[in-house]
């Protein structure tokens, strides 16, 4: 046991005193800064002065006179007038406005691409003047034409049923779950793709170098196998708790402003996540497990460390494809039969439990179920993985990956006979 500690010891202290763990940790903060920095210099256009021209003067000057604070528009006396400011760059852009049968047409003119943020703005405008233009032609008033515009009113209402059959409302945090669960299947998918490669590249570094012929001279492969394991999760669990910590310290620095409680107003906590959260926890800590275990595996088939990108390879694309399954028909469709199929399927079940719990389209009992055959599963392909990682950890196959797992069952069955 104390052999199994100190391996477990090593590979964590390494890892998170290494630059990368910190990377790790600052990397939600960094990329957060780095959308608010992009989304502050989103408005800020080099394209933003325009002319307008058009055979009817009072055309042009209504257009110019509609609501828009992003662009700057200047009635031209001419087309040819249009050319000349745009030659000079005197304007950014220049649009010729025609009024055929009460329907407005536009034509805009630049030296490149005017981008899709401009072409919606100044389709919203044309819609918005031709149907000023065709409410004056029928008579309307603009109190009239405001209420036609008016959209309908349409709500969701969650509701349940007593014991006596009797229908009932119910309070409907769907959309705050919802919100929780994509950002878990985020998180998930991050990890994985995070600690996979480390724990891959922790095996096959030391068997490309040919020191584990060492190592196992004086402690067993299984030893060997599960403190590596061991030592990589205790360096995800950690990362968990330090992002744990300071969600917990944000809401109670944080909790009291005015813009959270315009969000949560008088939610409870508690009553909202409740045991969706408990199982999402779960959900998150066993996918995990169960691709580390596949990536371990992955890492001790490949000869040297430069090979590992490509062992990994079936934990990136079941990990991808887990998450865009959840993602996609979560957000479209979570009643979806594909949805609720790999909500039982280990490698997925992390993904898309969640995403039906937050939804209400799974109940507790299926994501009990759903937790006891992911955890069945994933303790056997540990026990699985660890035996045939005492047979291949030795296995130098130069004919690839699929052929060193071949080699290694081989040796794994005749061993167990």
């Amino acid at each position: 046991m104390s052999k199994f500690w100190v391996i477990a010891g090593d590979v964590y202290k390494k890892n998170v005193k290494s630059a990368s763990f910190a990377i790790l940790i600052l990397a939600p903060f960094l990329f957060g800064v780095f959308f608010w920095f992009i989304n502050n210099l989103a408005g800020d256009s080099d394209l933003n002065k325009i002319g307008i021209f058009s055979e009817n003067a009072q055309v042009a000057e209504s257009f110019t006179q509609l609501d828009n604070e992003e662009y700057q528009f200047v009635t031209l006396k001419s087309e040819a007038a249009g050319e000349k400011q745009l030659q000079k760059e005197a304007i950014d852009a220049y649009l010729v406005l025609a009024l055929e049968e009460e329907q407005v047409k536009g034509t805009i003119y630049a030296e490149s691409s005017v981008g899709t943020t401009l072409q919606m703005t100044l389709q919203q405008m044309l819609n918005s003047m031709q149907r000023s233009l065709r409410a004056q032609t029928l008579g309307l008033s603009p109190e009239e034409v405001t209420q036609l515009d008016e959209p309908a009113s349409f709500t969701t209402q969650k509701v349940s049923f007593d014991a006596e059959g009797k229908m009932e409302d119910k309070d409907d945090y769907s959309n705050i779950q919802s919100m929780v669960a994509m950002v878990a299947t985020i998180l998930l998918l991050v990890f994985i793709m995070t600690y996979a490669s480390i724990i891959a590249q922790e095996i096959a570094s030391e068997k490309g170098t040919r020191i584990m012929e060492i190592i196992l001279s004086s402690t067993k492969a299984q030893t060997h196998y599960y403190g590596k394991l061991v030592g990589v999760l205790l360096v995800a669990l950690t990362q968990m708790v330090i992002y744990g910590l300071m969600i917990v310290f944000g809401w109670q620095k944080f909790k009291d402003m005015e813009m959270v409680q315009s969000v949560i107003g008088d939610l409870s906590i508690e009553k909202v996540f409740g045991p969706f959260l408990i199982f999402t926890v779960i959900f998150v800590l066993l996918g995990i497990l169960i691709y580390s275990v596949l990536a371990a595996l992955c890492g001790s088939l490949v000869n040297k460390a430069e090979d590992t990108a490509k062992a990994i390879v079936p934990v990136t694309y079941l990990s991808m494809a887990g998450y865009f399954i959840a993602y996609l028909l979560g957000l479209m469709d979570p009643h979806s039969a594909v949805l609720k199929v790999t909500s039982y399927i280990p490698f997925f079940s992390s993904f898309s439990m969640p995403v039906r719990l937050a939804s209400d389209t799974a109940t507790i009992g299926n994501g009990i179920v759903s937790v006891v055959i992911l955890l069945v599963v994933t303790l056997g392909m540990m026990f699985l993985s660890a035996g045939l990682y005492k047979s291949n950890v030795l296995v130098y196959n130069d004919n690839g990956v699929w052929a060193a797992l071949k080699q290694s069952w081989t040796l794994f069955r005749s061993e167990q006979k």
